[in-house]
């Protein structure tokens, strides 16, 4: 006669586990990887969502970005942070700017040049308001792709390949992940605490701060609607995945960060008695045993969506417009671009001339290329739209972020290294551009 045992507590909870990393991980990849066609639309889940609340509900998403607004312009002050440095003072007065800019649109006040279509309009009804409710619904789909194991199980398999190819240790594949798919915000503040723990050197903050630290998976949803990319999301996110890491592989050589201090840091040694799959399938168990109830993970990463959407949105549309009536009244951009005109004719683009000074505008702000290149060809506005990404540094966000660190990057670095990545990312796209066009992968 067979005596069943009834299953322990560890076996129970080490079974639950495993379901929670199953069943959220996979949620987190429907969410952000498998088109819905909707309506004759056909993209991403929260996509659908924004798009419902901004066409079917205008009045109140346009409350909600300016609660949104106002509460991002107005928390410098209350909490004394405009005070920090110059850096903080400038942007927490562009955050007011952002708000009036706002508000003048929407009670039409101002000059008849701000309320042309590709001026305040366009920054508002395109860019404000998409990006005021696409982040925090982003935020939350993110939960569920980051928040239970997926990230540390394919970190731990990543593990192999970060120091031979980025110069980093293993664990700054979990970093590197995040980042890349979360936010700089977020990124920059996982790698600012592992760095003060003594985990990385300078060098290796620095390779992943300006390396992996981009806009996050939802941020590129609207820079792919910008430039009419979403019928091929997955090709314009996986290519631009790989781009950013091939990018950052290179530059991870090259000076300025190839010079800086390497000392410290630690190792990568896997745990006793355990091979690299079953540590990774033990991380990812680890973490999904010890995450926190989903309505506690879904509220948190709501709040966190709606702070980073409260102080990016009213910066975006301050620092957007200033870029636009520069690119259209100066020569500011048009001289930066001739630094990129050569590569931009190599890599066989439409317009060099134009197409290098939209680049060059990342800098400021990295939606501006997304802006100044909407109308263009295919290839144009898919090499638009890595380079927005690939290039990760810019004034209007990353580099803020970065300044406010105690990772040792000044701002002369920072500008050569946007330089060196946004020619390499031009080039690469540029490359996997024609070669999608030929194969019908870009329409």
């Amino acid at each position: 006669m067979t005596t069943l045992t009834a299953p322990t507590p560890a076996t129970t909870g080490r079974a639950m586990a495993l379901l929670r990393l199953i069943a959220y991980s996979g949620i987190g990849l429907a969410m952000f990887f498998l088109p819905i066609t909707i309506g004759g639309k056909t993209t991403i889940f929260f996509d659908h969502a924004a798009s419902w609340l901004v066409t079917q509900q205008r009045p109140l998403s346009i409350a909600l970005v300016l609660a949104l607004m106002a509460w991002g312009a107005a928390s410098p002050f209350i909490q004394g942070s405009w005070r920090a440095s110059t850096t903080h003072t400038v942007f927490s007065v562009l955050k007011v700017v952002g708000v009036v800019l706002a508000l003048m649109y929407l009670l039409k006040l101002g000059p008849a040049a701000l309320h042309e279509k590709d001026m305040l309009p366009f920054l508002f009804d395109k860019l404000a308001l998409t990006v005021g409710l696409i982040v925090p619904l982003g935020a939350v789909a993110l939960a569920f792709l980051v928040g239970f194991g997926l990230l540390e199980l394919v970190g731990v398999l990543m593990q192999p390949v970060m120091r031979p190819i980025w110069r980093t240790p293993g664990h700054s594949a979990i970093d590197a992940v995040a980042s890349f798919v979360g936010s700089y915000s977020v990124g920059l503040l996982i790698t600012n605490r592992v760095y003060l723990e003594g985990k990385y050197t300078a060098r290796e903050a620095a390779i992943i701060a300006t390396g992996f630290s981009t806009v996050s998976a939802a941020f590129m949803v609207i820079v792919a609607k910008t430039l009419n990319l979403m019928p091929v999301w997955n090709f314009y996110f996986w290519s631009t995945f790989v781009i950013a890491f091939a990018v950052t592989a290179i530059t991870a050589w090259l000076p300025p960060i190839s010079r800086m201090d390497n000392s410290g840091g630690v190792s990568d040694a896997l745990p006793a008695g355990r091979n690299r799959w079953q540590a990774a399938y033990d991380a990812g168990l680890q973490q999904a045993r010890s995450a926190p109830a989903l309505w506690r993970v879904l509220r948190d990463n709501l709040r966190d969506g709606l702070a980073m959407a409260a102080a990016v949105v009213p910066t975006i549309l301050a620092v957007g417009l200033i870029g636009l009536l520069l690119a259209r009244y100066t020569p500011v951009f048009d001289l930066l671009g001739l630094l990129l005109v050569p590569f931009v004719w190599i890599a066989g683009l439409a317009e060099p001339v134009a197409t290098s000074k939209a680049l060059a505008s990342g800098l400021a702000e990295m939606f501006l290329p997304a802006l100044m290149l909407k109308d263009a060809d295919a290839v144009v506005r898919y090499v638009a739209a890595v380079v927005s990404v690939s290039s990760v540094l810019f004034f209007s966000g990353s580099i803020p972020c970065v300044l406010a660190t105690r990772i040792p990057l000044s701002l002369r670095q920072m500008v050569v290294i946007w330089f060196v990545r946004t020619v390499l990312s031009l080039l690469l796209a540029a490359g996997i551009g024609h070669i999608a066009l030929a194969q019908g992968w870009l329409a």
